[in-house]
């Protein structure tokens, strides 16, 4: 089964990009200096922010769906994030190395089954779940901390 991994759209981030810092404060978002590789995954360019880059920590609804299911919470932006990434059957560099929890969801936004990835590469499991026809997409979350990391769509 093929597929494809995409980050975020930086268009919905660049109003906020060179913000003072208190211009974001009043929006709830947080300007960071990135002090460790890996730590601050950016949504954008799917990748760990190099130290000394800026980042904006802010919320973002990753599953709109008008179901339970519902979600937003914390994620990470590299400031001035050019592109969004795009991999097609590869996994982005966010997803490698750190335990990863996928959420299953079927046309409707509705939560059909999970796996969990505690190293390594999650593509045998993303394959295992778009074996199933009710699953329609992945949303990927870091397990630990529980921030959407990337949306999973079949090709």
């Amino acid at each position: 089964m093929s597929f494809r991994i995409t980050g975020l759209s930086p268009d919905a981030f660049t109003p906020y990009f060179g913000l003072p810092d208190d211009s974001l404060a009043e929006l709830g978002i947080v300007r960071k200096t990135v002090t460790a590789k890996p730590g601050f995954p950016c949504r954008i360019t799917l990748e760990d922010a190099e130290p000394g880059e800026t980042v904006l920590l802010l919320n973002h609804e990753s599953h709109s769906a008008q179901t339970p299911y519902r979600s937003s919470y914390a994620i990470y932006v590299r400031e001035n994030a050019p592109t969004q990434a795009t991999y097609v059957d590869a996994v982005p560099p966010v997803l490698t190395g750190r335990p990863i929890a996928l959420r299953f969801f079927d046309k409707d936004g509705m939560l059909v089954g999970a796996d969990l990835v505690l190293t390594g590469d999650p593509r045998e499991a993303i394959a295992h779940a778009f074996d199933r026809r009710d699953v329609a997409y992945i949303d990927a979350h870091n397990a630990a901390h529980g921030c959407f990391a990337a949306r999973v769509e079949r090709t």
